[in-house]
């Protein structure tokens, strides 16, 4: 991977230090020590960094000595992107007081913007480890992203991206960041695997679901099918297949693209009995088509095996109430409810199901959460199964 200057988040450093500069002679010197002291801190409150700079390093020349004043410099330096003069006042900071915390944290930092990351990394890592600072934290670990890709050490850039994503679940710099990690690493697997097996199954399989992925569905189908040249019992690939050619019928309204996509879920299901994707599939298609015992049939095959698959619910939910038989409908749709709560039509068949059985009190409850569900999300909006199933439709104009 190739590295990036990634620019940190503006956070005030100084947190790594508080100001301790004492002074250590009396008259004069001491008036001079207080009030650079007091402009100083003055300076930084108000973010006006290059006047600190000057008051800390007026401060340095009265007390070359003090450790605190050249590590609140350093601090200081690193605001103003002047690393090298960071790292310098640093180590004068650990050579005059090795026991003043925090600074390797710092260095490391100031070093990582400098390129220097195998002297950076020990340092980070230690900080990202033990600081209980979530802001340090973060900036360590976006640090230490660079500084693996730098170092291609792409495993512990990944894990560090999985701890970063842990922490902070919804920043978008470190959404960012670890995107690119995870995109990178998954590109580098992708080329080691056309490098030492570029004819084999998984290389063929992964170009297939690439292809079908940036929507170049011929190619997908030329791969999946090279596939199964290879393997005619490798499971999941005819259910591939099948999503390609149910995609291009949703695109193309084309009945052949239908039938084909039957097909290929059809020869999933003898490949792979259990496989509930395809089994859900077919129901679906013939639930669409009017046959609505086949539908229950194919939807109670599926919940079989997995009876907490809420399409399936929701589906046989449907298929029990456009079969005349509401008060049927209602203990799927019911347990599709608790599956997934935050699933707007469940809640909306529900209610239906409910007002077709005279349950009015029952119906209320359902469509207020079918409402609530419905304003704060539109219908292409709502949590759903993604693209590996084919998601329930509520099709409401209006309330059930």
């Amino acid at each position: 991977m190739t590295s990036k200057r990634w620019r940190l988040c503006p956070a005030l450093l100084l947190c790594f230090l508080p100001l301790a500069a004492r002074a250590q002679a009396g008259g004069q010197a001491e008036d001079e020590t207080q009030r650079l002291a007091a402009a100083g801190q003055q300076a930084l409150a108000a973010e006006h960094y290059e006047e600190a700079r000057n008051d800390f390093e007026q401060l340095a020349k009265l007390h070359p000595g003090m450790a605190e004043v050249h590590a609140n410099l350093a601090a200081i330096c690193f605001k103003l992107r002047d690393y090298d003069q960071a790292v310098r006042e640093v180590r004068t900071a650990q050579r005059l007081k090795p026991s003043l915390p925090k600074l390797d944290g710092l260095l490391g930092l100031s070093l990582a913007e400098l390129g220097r990351f195998t002297e950076a990394m020990p340092r980070l890592e230690k900080e990202f480890k033990q600081t209980a600072d979530p802001e340090i934290k973060r900036m360590c670990g976006l640090q230490m992203l660079r500084g693996y890709t730098h170092l291609g050490r792409d495993a512990d850039a990944v894990q560090t991206a999985l701890e970063l994503n842990k922490l902070y679940p919804d920043d978008p710099e470190v959404l960012y960041n670890t995107g690119r990690i995870y995109g990178n690493f998954a590109y580098l697997v992708m080329e080691k695997l056309h490098d030492k097996a570029p004819g084999s199954i998984w290389m063929l399989q992964s170009q297939g679901e690439a292809n079908e992925a940036s929507k170049s569905y011929d190619a997908a189908i030329v791969a999946f099918n090279h596939v199964l040249q290879l393997d005619p019992q490798r499971p999941g690939i005819h259910y591939r297949l099948g999503r390609v050619h149910l995609t291009r019928f949703k695109d193309e309204q084309k009945q052949e693209e239908r039938d084909a996509a039957q097909k290929e879920f059809t020869a999933e299901l003898g490949v792979d009995p259990t496989n509930g994707n395809a089994a859900y599939e077919l129901a679906f298609m013939q639930a669409e088509s009017g046959n609505l015992d086949e539908a229950r049939k194919g939807y109670e095959q599926v919940l079989k095996l997995y009876p907490d698959f809420e399409e399936a619910l929701v589906g046989l939910g449907g298929v029990w109430i456009d079969s005349h038989k509401p008060e049927l409908a209602v203990a799927p749709l019911e347990h599709a409810t608790q599956v997934n709560p935050d699933d707007e039509v469940a809640w909306y068949r529900l209610a239906t199901a409910e007002r077709a059985a005279g349950n009015r009190e029952a119906q209320q409850k359902a469509l207020a959460a079918f409402q609530k569900l419905h304003r704060a999300n539109s219908q292409q909006n709502r949590p759903s199964t993604g693209d590996e199933i084919t998601p329930q439709k509520s099709g409401a104009d209006a309330n059930p």
